[in-house]
């Protein structure tokens, strides 16, 4: 369990801050492959060109293999849907609508697939959606209004994401909480993002100054909430990067100059 990572956005990356990569730059320090293979899955958007051009323009540029996986263009593929999804280091999903993708998930084998990756020590990675869908629960906007909806319970608790850029979730998602209709569980504002090692929470980042995140939990009738403690990335030689190795990232940064030339060139 202590190599299988979680890590849950409530809302930033390449998606939402094109002019910050710390975020991304995390995910990318949760694996000690020296060319990780990262594949987007951009589901909850209906595989929208939009959200995988930001994400080939973030990741591009850096030492890995980066490929998106359509299930709208399926037919496109050009290897068998487990081999894709069991051959990669991190699997980032993105945000957008969580019944759709779930849904379309659900269709091709997919939830069980992702399942499977993560027991083997693939990292999961995902925003908004692609962040509430591992939970028991989550909140969702896919109909209008904010509504509870059950996820895929890898991880116990709910999660609900946007917080300050959404603020209405917040309030649905504390009643719900209440009155046991969802299990207890976290709120994150956009910029954070929380580390689950196996299934135990093990640290909270962000990528924007002032940015938090709460835990609330219904007992005897009352909810209780309280601040977690955030860390803000980059205010440190190893913050951003998450303790990752430096003679790996050295390597990263070495390989992004001389792309860089390629290109000036």
């Amino acid at each position: 369990m202590e190599d299988r990572l979680i890590f849950a956005m409530g809302g930033g990356g390449f998606t939402m801050e094109p002019a910050n990569p710390l975020l991304d730059d995390f995910v990318l320090s949760l694996t000690q492959a020296q060319e990780p293979r990262v594949l987007f899955l951009p589901t909850a958007s209906g595989d929208t060109t939009a959200q995988i051009n930001a994400f080939q323009a973030r990741f591009a540029g850096r030492m890995c293999v980066a490929e998106h996986l359509s299930l709208f263009r399926l037919a496109d593929a050009k290897r068998p849907l487990e081999e894709i999804v069991l051959g990669q280091d991190i699997i980032y999903v993105g945000g957008g609508s969580m019944r759709n993708l779930l849904a379309l998930w659900r269709a091709h084998g997919l939830d069980k697939l992702l399942v499977q990756a993560w027991e083997s020590g693939t990292v999961l990675a995902g925003l908004s959606a692609g962040a509430m869908c591992w939970f028991q629960a989550g909140v969702t906007c896919s109909s209008g209004p904010p509504e509870p909806i059950a996820g895929l319970c890898v991880l116990e608790g709910s999660l609900t994401v946007h917080a300050d850029g959404e603020p209405q979730r917040l309030p649905v998602w504390l009643a719900n909480v209440r009155d046991h209709t969802i299990p207890g569980g976290w709120a994150l504002d956009d910029g954070v993002g929380m580390l689950f090692r196996g299934e135990q929470l093990e640290r909270a980042v962000s990528s924007r100054p002032g940015a938090g995140a709460q835990r609330a939990d219904a007992i005897a009738g009352e909810l209780v909430r309280s601040r977690l403690r955030v860390e803000l990335l980059g205010e440190g030689p190893q913050a951003a990067l998450g303790g990752f190795d430096a003679a790996v990232e050295e390597l990263r940064r070495v390989n992004r100059m001389r792309r860089g030339s390629s290109r000036g060139s």
